[in-house]
């Protein structure tokens, strides 16, 4: 048995060589060269060790699986069935068939793999997945697919592939138990349809957090029935500034068209199953005290003056806040309570970024707030604020997330920070016992131009972030002392959508950049390789070409 780099694993599998009747060698570098016709992992798994033959995928192969793992081999059946043209029979549990795809859980290798690892044994007379749980199952279940050709990603059958997978063993978990995407659709709508193809992309790519930014200044697009006018009329604003926002003096320009749009309540519940079949959990986020224009908009007496104001039609940090009188904190627990009927994660993102105090400086009623609540200045009145609704939270069984910002005034007890403001939040947070998520904005922030030239690109925020500085993101600092890293749960990448006004301008930012950010947070940091990745990313785009994502082609200036 021959332990080879997974890239000389791939394009082996390409040579004329009958691989059952010749052992695994090292390939020549022009070999190498060549494009290869197999899948390349992504992200790059813990080991892998060739060994002989092939296994053929026919439609007398049956997939095995114990009870625990059916839905799992449902899944797989489902996701073979469209290119190959196979309906894969499904047993669960009795005799073992001869030349199944075996899907087994095996408690005994949490010790060794962690809740979500898989071991993967391909061989020409059956394949083997052993896992934990089920999580790793569907893990396994995704490196399967990987496995063949990228015709296995299209959704009609596709003629003259050998469908077959190469004898291999693979042993693979996580680095990190929180491995995540945000997608904001305050800013721009985007559809439940894409909003699921998303998630199908996550769990490929063996992501497991969907962080949904559901309010904005711009936009409410969650149902809460107790208040209906959050989406009659904070879902929807009058029209939506023009290019990027011009400086000083110069005239800013609105396209007069209305934009908006919301889930109802079953809308979010069928997007948390979807996701949930597919070991995706769905965190929502409803930002407070900032970011809440939308909000005011449609109540306007939870704001700081009272008065009536338009959702907003363009970016930007805006001094419309909520108010800290005991009905508003009332009314935020009351959506927090709807949005927890729905979402079953135990975290639950708060926001509490960029909340602009200046009306509350200028308001005598908050003023007078601060003073009958003993606090210091409106830092405090926003941890005070941000502590009311960690409190809530916990007694509902929930964690509180929020960015970096809620660090100032003093932390919520229970809180998870989510450190964006580069690492150092993150590191102050983690050294005083809380836990933190990694998503600083030099390193994971997706809607920013990932082209250095930004002429001919889509319009996008102004920076700069290539994919190999998305792929060298090292999400536990080095200057964190080695007792508080376990305080770091993981990274996640961002889109802010200002300027993704589509679902498919939404890919173009993200992909492929977010495959870089899934093998950051799954691969262990001494086998990541940007070269070899790129090998394995010049196929993985082939894949996703096949689920008609649409990536921003690898060019120069993305290396």
């Amino acid at each position: 048995m021959t332990m080879l780099p997974l890239t000389t694993l791939l394009v082996l599998a390409l040579s004329g060589d009958n691989p059952q009747a010749s052992p695994a060698r090292q390939v020549t570098a022009a070999e190498a060269a060549q494009p290869a016709e197999v899948a390349a992992i992504i992200p790059q798994p813990v080991s892998v060790t060739a060994r002989r033959g092939r296994f053929p995928l026919t439609r007398r192969t049956t997939i095995w699986t114990d009870a625990a793992g059916a839905a799992v081999g449902r899944q797989l059946a489902r996701y073979l069935e469209p290119a190959t043209g196979m309906t894969l029979r499904v047993q669960t549990g009795g005799t073992l068939p001869a030349g199944a795809v075996i899907l087994r859980r095996d408690p005994t290798l949490r010790k060794k793999l962690g809740p979500e690892g898989y071991l993967l044994d391909i061989r020409p007379a059956r394949v083997l997945a052993r896992a934990p749980g089920a999580a790793g199952l569907f893990y396994a279940v995704q490196t399967l697919r990987q496995l063949l050709p990228p015709e296995i990603f299209r959704e009609a059958p596709v003629a003259g592939v050998e469908w077959s997978w190469p004898a291999v063993t693979i042993e693979d978990w996580p680095r990190f138990p929180w491995r995540g995407a945000h997608l904001d659709v305050g800013r721009h709508f985007m559809p439940k349809e894409f909003v699921k193809k998303y998630i199908d992309l996550l769990a490929l790519h063996k992501l497991n957090i969907f962080h949904w930014h559901l309010t904005e200044d711009q936009g409410w697009r969650l149902q809460i029935k107790q208040y209906p006018n959050l989406t009659d009329v904070g879902a929807w604003r009058k029209e939506t500034i023009v290019g990027h926002q011009p400086r000083g003096n110069s005239p800013w320009q609105f396209d007069k068209t209305p934009h908006g749009g919301f889930y109802t309540q079953d809308d979010a519940r069928e997007i948390v199953a979807y996701g949930k079949a597919r070991f995706v959990t769905v965190m929502p986020e409803i930002e407070m005290p900032g970011h809440a224009v939308a909000a005011i908009a449609a109540y306007p007496e939870i704001g700081v003056t009272g008065e009536p104001i338009d959702v907003a039609g363009y970016w930007g940090i805006f001094s419309d806040i909520l108010n800290a009188e005991p009905s508003t904190l009332r009314f935020m627990q009351n959506v927090l309570g709807e949005v927890l009927e729905i979402f079953p994660s135990r975290y639950v993102h708060i926001g509490g970024d960029e909340a602009e105090k200046s009306k509350w400086k200028a308001s005598p009623r908050i003023q007078a707030r601060i003073r009958e609540l003993g606090l210091a200045d409106e830092h405090e009145l926003q941890s005070w604020f941000i502590r009311q609704m960690d409190a809530f939270l916990v007694s509902k069984g929930r964690r509180l997330v929020g960015w970096d910002e809620i660090l100032e005034g003093g932390l919520a007890e229970n809180a998870v920070v989510m450190s964006w403001r580069g690492t150092k939040g993150g590191i102050e947070a983690a050294r005083s016992g809380h836990d933190v998520i990694m998503a600083p904005e030099s390193h994971t922030y997706l809607n920013y131009y990932e082209a250095k030239a930004w002429a001919g690109e889509p319009l996008a925020h102004p920076g700069h972030l290539p994919l190999e500085k998305v792929y060298s993101f090292e999400p536990i600092p080095s200057e964190l002392e080695p007792e508080f890293a376990k305080h770091v749960l993981g990274a996640q990448a961002q889109l802010w959508t200002e300027y993704v006004p589509t679902p498919k301008d939404a890919e173009y930012k993200v992909f492929p950049r977010l495959t870089a950010l899934a093998e950051v947070v799954w691969t262990p940091a001494e086998k990541k390789n940007y070269e070899d990745y790129l090998q394995r990313l010049a196929v993985h785009l082939r894949r996703l070409e096949a689920l008609d994502v649409n990536f921003r082609p690898l060019a120069p200036d993305a290396r």
